[in-house]
């Protein structure tokens, strides 16, 4: 069965309301004969009657029959779903209202989110933020997928085709060092390798480019602990069980029992933002790309 367009519902229920299909098309901004035409339409979907006169005289004011009367109540339900649809889209356009699904690495998760997400939500209160953390080419995928709406990931890495990738910052990376092996104002992939380390677990990008960095040196050091945790890794090296290469956005507020030392040549990974090619930019999404990208969160500085 087919079943009625918002437009017959609103002139049925409309000449319910006035009793009059002359006053009801009034009131819709019609004419007469296009809510006679939307009425008759409604009936024949329905195959029934939905209106008849008071007293069955002509002229006299319609009201609903019994199959009228059923219907009545669903219409009115159907009527206001649809406002209520074109209000939610219109809030979700002015940035009012909807959601973002951001992707995350747990280091830029814990010293990069903050400022944004305090931004954002200043700029936009009935925005929802939903965080997921998880390694680069997994947010990728999900990304890709539609799962996440946008992805803040680790370079260089391999974007695919179907997504658009904004640098937003350059991370130095940096040794940390129990203050007692900290004697070089620099170090080296040969004045590291011969200390005890202690580094993020294989696999991740991070450590990939840390892996890069010795290997291009000729040297390929064993750890003596891998671990997920830029922050279990900071206390242990805290603790003076050896020494790291970690993001020095991991490291603004300094590490205790820790000193932080540059590394020769240099190194540093890249932070950008991800989204699908063919993805609306709504409000929400582009204030929080906006505050991850501007100057709503502060670079990580240089080394002292």
């Amino acid at each position: 069965m087919s079943t009625p367009s918002l437009r017959q519902l609103r002139t049925f229920v409309a000449v319910t309301e006035h009793g009059s299909i002359t006053e009801a098309a009034r009131a819709l901004n019609l004419t007469q004969p296009a809510a006679s035409q939307q009425l008759r339409e409604i009936e024949r979907l329905l195959g029934t009657r939905l209106l008849d006169r008071a007293g069955g005289r002509p002229g006299g004011r319609l009201v609903p029959t019994a199959s009228g009367l059923a219907a009545l109540g669903p219409a009115r339900q159907a009527l206001a779903a649809a406002a209520e649809a074109a209000a939610a889209a219109q809030a979700v356009r002015a940035g009012t209202a909807g959601r973002v699904r951001l992707g995350t690495g747990a280091t830029a998760c814990i010293y990069l989110l903050p400022s944004a997400l305090t931004a954002v939500r200043a700029r936009l209160p009935g925005l929802e933020i939903v965080v997921a953390t998880g390694n680069t080419p997994d947010i990728l995928r999900r990304v890709e997928e539609g799962v996440l709406d946008l992805g803040l990931v680790t370079l260089p890495r391999h974007v695919p085709r179907s997504l658009a990738a904004t640098l937003v910052r350059r991370d130095r990376l940096v040794a940390l060092l129990p203050a007692a092996l900290a004697g070089s104002a620099t170090f080296t992939p040969a004045g590291l390798a011969a200390l005890p380390l202690i580094l993020y677990e294989p696999g991740g990008d991070t450590r990939g480019i840390v892996d890069a960095w010795f290997r291009r040196a000729g040297l390929a050091p064993k750890p003596i602990m891998e671990l997920g945790s830029v922050e279990a890794i900071k206390v242990l090296v805290g603790s003076g069980l050896g020494a790291s290469v970690l993001p020095l956005l991991a490291l603004e507020q300094g590490v205790p029992g820790a000193v932080v030392r540059a590394l020769r040549p240099a190194l540093a990974r890249g932070l950008a933002l991800v989204v699908r090619r063919t993805k609306v930019i709504d409000p929400g999404l582009r204030a929080m790309m906006a505050a991850l990208a501007a100057g709503d969160v502060p670079l990580a500085a240089e080394p002292c």
